[in-house]
């Protein structure tokens, strides 16, 4: 710092005292004036700098500059003699003029400085991102907000090319095209979505001196757009769909007034949007209660609901779902059906049921229902009877549901592309049943078609032919199957020309055929060709277990049957169809709850112990008797079947019930064991 000695300490020199001292340009070593009462000596006093009054006494060699404010052109001539070759001598106006320039220095370095802190703080604060290029592409500034944006540190950014921290920049671009670019989008290598600003750095002479992009986080912003015109597009959606439906549909809100309708409901009821929205939800009704009302007060459908609705007072059939969002209620919406149109489409659909009933099986063995060990076991004999080509005898009592089997075995076998014909043996008298079974020739009797008939057999051929009531043929025809069976070829009534055919046939019979075998009322070596693959489908009373599932697929189906909208069952009446040993099997189960749903109103909607009517419960079977205690006149036969029954009986009961250790222990087999607890009226007991 350069060395200073003033020369006078009038208003001049005091002020350039004070400069000097304040700006530190320079170190006053001291002042002088003759007069030491003159402002600059009292100033330097006080600053503890160095006074005297003449220049002689402090003038050294070390002394860099002597500035003179006196005035004097004498005095500044003498002081520069009198000085050092190095020491400059500087008049006090050219002085002042050069301590003026500094201090403005100074100002305007504070001034910059200020200035300088302000763009920091607002570069640092703002919520937008902002980065700065030179002209060759490197980051010179970065801000906090960009840091996090682009999930890299302002330190390792600075210096670095800014396609190396943003590959997908266009900052170079706008270098080379000193343009400006506005909302641009731009994709982040985190996934984030950007819109941004870069405008490049030109001075006022046109010099390209950088560029900076200003750059906002819209990845949320897109995502709730996204969510709103999802939105938009859904509730136009969901609006298109109800107008186009021909289904009519009416929707109210949790107050239960109206607030959408579609043409389909003004069509059916007559009224119009101004007659309903906005409007009660009793509005619309000519007779009976509002369902809308009834399901906001309870929050639960109601389906299948009759009444009249409209000034022509139409009969209709209403399905009505609460609205719940997030556990809300919101409203209901209902659809309404013309009674009229859904009997003529029933009437229809029943049409084509009985069509398809005659031309396919139309059920599988998912409609097989049951879990108890008996049903199972007869299960999987069908499961593995239906893989083969055998032919196959269903027996058990009427409604157990041999004929349930009978389709389910064909749909599971290689044959389910092809016919399932099905034949009541005891539904045709014997003169029509040689005919339809066998077909029969031009000619071969009075009244026959001209060119002749295929039988079933033929319309069978690589399918499947279930004979029910097998056990009701007459002897003769008995003797004609049994031919069909060994030759796998028929003859048409009236020819003489054998067919060869291929079909498997599934026999079902309720009777006692070893019986009838006996009684010479069934050939044995029938029985014989068609008990290869026996099948022992047990009574409902030996599966009580089975009666809660069986319940609750036949309301399903009678549901469909008779228009209902019955749910279910109430444990008191399952109670009651527990105590009952249906002798009618499942076809009588199904009767019975047929029945109750008849009987039922069209608000009920669960089957209750009141809506059961059942057949008097059989009187329970007297014990049977010993051979010692039996009448001496019966005969052999009938003791040895009381004894039998005693000795099934007795190891049933040691064996805890379980059949199958039963008939080992007996030595014969499980399904000739549930055929002679059928016979003697065992299977009751060991349900009990």
């Amino acid at each position: 710092m350069k060395k200073v000695l003033i020369v006078g300490a009038g208003k001049g020199g005091s002020a350039l005292l004070k400069m000097f001292h304040e700006t530190k340009l320079m170190d006053v070593v001291a002042i002088v004036d003759r007069n030491d009462d003159a402002p600059g000596m009292k100033a330097a006093r006080d600053m503890g700098i160095q006074t005297s009054n003449h220049w002689h006494d402090v003038l050294t060699d070390d002394i860099d500059v002597i500035v003179e404010v006196t005035g004097d052109d004498e005095v500044f001539a003498t002081l520069r003699k009198a000085s050092a070759a190095h020491t400059v001598v500087i008049p006090g106006d050219i002085a002042y003029i050069i301590a003026q320039l500094v201090e403005e220095k100074e100002q305007l370095i504070a001034t910059l400085k200020t200035a300088t802190t302000k763009h920091d703080l607002i570069f640092n604060s703002t919520h937008d991102g902002m980065i700065v290029i030179d002209e060759r592409g490197f980051v010179t500034h970065m801000n906090p907000s960009a840091e996090k944006m682009i999930g890299k540190r302002r330190k390792e950014v600075i210096g670095s090319h800014i396609l190396h921290v943003i590959p997908a920049s266009g900052l170079p671009r706008v270098l080379q095209t000193r343009e400006v670019e506005l909302n641009q989008e731009l994709l982040l290598e985190n996934g984030k979505k950007m819109i941004t600003t870069r405008i490049p750095l030109i001075d006022e002479n046109g010099k390209l001196f950088g560029a900076f992009a200003v750059f906002k986080d819209i990845t949320e912003v897109v995502r709730l757009a996204e969510e709103v015109t999802n939105l938009k597009e859904i509730r136009t959606m969901l609006e298109a769909i109800i107008h186009s439906s021909e289904e009519a549909i009416s929707v109210v809100d949790e107050y239960g007034n109206g607030i959408l309708i579609n043409p389909a409901y003004t069509k059916l009821t007559g009224l119009s949007e101004e007659e309903v929205i906005g409007k009660p939800a009793t509005a619309d009704i000519s007779e009976g209660e509002s369902m809308h009302m009834k399901v906001l007060k309870t929050r639960r459908p109601v389906r299948g609901v009759r009444m009249k609705v409209g000034p022509k007072k139409r009969d209709v059939v209403v399905n009505v779902a609460p609205i719940i969002v997030d556990g809300v209620l919101k409203g209901s919406v209902g659809v309404i059906h013309d009674v009229s149109e859904i009997e003529q489409l029933t009437s229809e659909l029943q049409r084509a049921r009985q069509i398809i009933r005659t031309l396919e099986a139309k059920y599988s063995f998912d409609d097989i229902v049951g879990t108890s060990e008996e049903m199972m076991l007869a299960i999987e004999q069908a499961k593995l009877a239906a893989k083969t080509p055998a032919t196959i005898l269903l027996r058990g009592e009427s409604g157990t549901g041999k004929e349930l089997f009978a389709h389910a075995i064909h749909n599971a076998s290689d044959r389910k592309y092809h016919k399932f014909v099905r034949v009541n043996c005891a539904a045709i008298s014997e003169s029509l049943l040689e005919s339809e079974l066998f077909g029969y020739e031009e000619g071969a009797f009075s009244g026959a078609r001209r060119g002749g008939k295929k039988g079933l057999f033929e319309e069978a051929n690589n399918g499947s032919i279930f004979l029910d009531e097998i056990g009701e043929l007459s002897a003769n025809m008995q003797a004609k199957l049994l031919r069909v069976l060994q030759e796998k070829e028929i003859v048409r009534v009236g020819g003489t020309k054998p067919i060869p055919i291929n079909v498997r046939v599934i026999a079902a019979t309720n009777v006692h055929l070893e019986k009838a075998i006996a009684d010479g009322t069934f050939r044995e070596d029938l029985y014989y060709r068609l008990n290869r693959m026996p099948i022992y489908i047990p009574p409902l009373r030996a599966r009580k277990q089975d009666i809660p599932a069986l319940c609750e697929r036949l309301i399903q189906k009678l549901n469909q049957d008779y228009g209902r909208n019955v749910e279910g069952i109430t444990d008191d009446a399952l109670t009651y169809l527990l105590s009952y040993d249906w002798p009618g099997n499942v076809r009588e189960l199904e009767n019975v709850l047929g029945r109750a749903m008849i009987f039922m109103k069209y608000n009920e909607v669960i089957i209750e112990r009141k809506h059961i009517s059942l057949l008097h419960k059989p009187k329970e079977q007297e014990h049977l008797s010993s051979p010692e205690s039996s009448h001496v006149h019966q005969p052999l036969a009938v003791l040895v079947e009381q004894y039998e029954a005693k000795v099934i009986e007795s190891v049933l009961q040691a064996c805890h019930g379980n059949k199958t250790a039963a008939a080992k222990q007996l030595g014969i087999s499980i399904r000739n064991l549930y055929y002679k607890l059928e016979k003697y009226g065992l299977d009751k007991k060991s349900m009990q």
